[in-house]
Parts: C-alpha cells; structure tokens; sequence
C-alpha cells in the first residue's frame, strides 16, 4: 500500500540529503522485531479496521522500521528493522515506519500526477507525486522506488537516484527519490486501482493546477534545487 506525506503545519526533518545512486543506498536488516506498546497495538488495530470499513482490499504485514543511518564514502548506509505494517497508520507516532517515494518525471521535466483513491489509507481523494509504498521485508529502500514505480504505473525508469531521507512530524520515515523516464515512455504509462485519475503537469512548478495544493510544489522545487 502506498504510503505519502500527510499534510503537516511542521516541515519535515532532513536526515540525510544526496543525491546517492541507487547503488550507493545500502541496507542492513536486523533479525530482531520492533514490539509495540499494547496502546499502538490497539491503535494499528482500530487504524486496519478502519481501512476495511472504508471498503479497501489493504491487508496488513511486515514492513520496515528505521534504525539508525550514516553518511558515508558519498553514499548512505541504513538499519532497518522488521515492524507491524499497520502502525505506520497510528496517529502521531508511526513508530519510524519506512516508506519509499519516487517522484517521477517524463524526459522533458514533466511531473507525473496521481489522484489517490478514496479507499487508501494515506492522502486519499488527493494529488500526489509519482508513486511510493512501504518497505518490503528484506528489501532496500533504494530498489522500492523502482518496484513502486512499475507496479503502481506499469514504467520503469532510464534513471532513478535516492534525493533524501525525511523525517515527517509524526515519526513516519521517508526515503524521497527522483525517477526519470524514457522519451516518449510518459504515453506507456498505466495507473493501478489505488489512482482514479492521473496527469501530467507541467515542467515549471509554477504552472501547475490549483489541485497541485501547497506541499506538492514545494516538494518539486526543492527537488529541483
């Protein structure tokens, strides 16, 4: 299930900022579990009720906990810990879940544009950038962009690169990447069912629809730094 940053009056904490290559981003899995408070327990619970209510298919799994992360040698080692899908879903405290967010272009500088589903768990009935999704276990941040990207559009890209690694106000962890495709690949592309509509907007942020809001153009001009 793809995850997105909520709307937030704080601004996200830069923990680690590149760009890295995809092969620069190395990921080292602990074999110990996060264990929650039984008060998250019953949070994740009522939050997975919740969704199933709203009539999604989501169900819940194992996803990735952030550790700690370093900087080094140009690239960005991370320690990661299996978790509870579901308590990335608490409010307020997501426990550090680790999600991945590939902001996609087109080979002109075009932004891919996704109208979430009203079943979803995060930003639904809303725009969002390109596509993202929680950490699988076992998997490298770096390579969930990539799986991400095919299977919530059915592309892969020319290039992608890791851009950042944020901390959002209510503990949920995100490693921002920027993805590049093919000339002429922007026709190919294909929406999964957690998007009802999808657009291309333009190059210039500026020049964006109002449905754009505020945070989806700051995101892009600060990736465009």
């Amino acid at each position: 299930m793809p995850a997105h940053p909520e709307p937030a009056t704080q601004p996200p904490e830069i923990l680690a900022r590149g760009p890295w290559a995809l092969e620069q981003v190395r990921a080292r899995w602990r074999q110990d579990h996060f264990e929650p408070s039984p008060a998250k327990t019953e949070a994740a619970d009522a939050a997975i009720k919740d969704l199933h209510d709203r009539g999604s298919p989501s169900h819940d799994g194992m996803a990735a906990r952030l550790v700690g992360y370093q900087e080094d040698n140009g690239g960005l080692a991370i320690e990661l810990q299996p978790l509870r899908w579901a308590l990335r879903l608490v409010t307020g405290d997501a426990s550090h879940s680790l999600a991945s967010l590939c902001v996609t272009r087109s080979a002109d500088g075009r932004w891919l544009a996704g109208r979430r589903a009203a079943w979803v768990s995060s930003w639904a009935g809303r725009w969002a950038l390109g596509a993202g999704g929680a950490v699988d276990l076992g998997e490298n941040p770096a390579d969930t962009l990539v799986r991400e990207l095919r299977e919530e559009w059915a592309v892969s890209p020319q290039l992608a690169r890791g851009e950042a690694l944020l901390r959002l106000p209510h503990k949920l962890v995100m490693f921002v990447g920027q993805a590049w495709l093919a000339e002429g690949a922007e026709d190919s592309v294909i929406p999964d069912h957690e998007h009802d509509a999808f657009a291309w907007w333009p190059r210039e942020v500026g020049d964006w629809p109002p449905e754009a809001g505020e945070i989806l153009p700051r995101m892009a001009r600060w990736l465009s730094e």
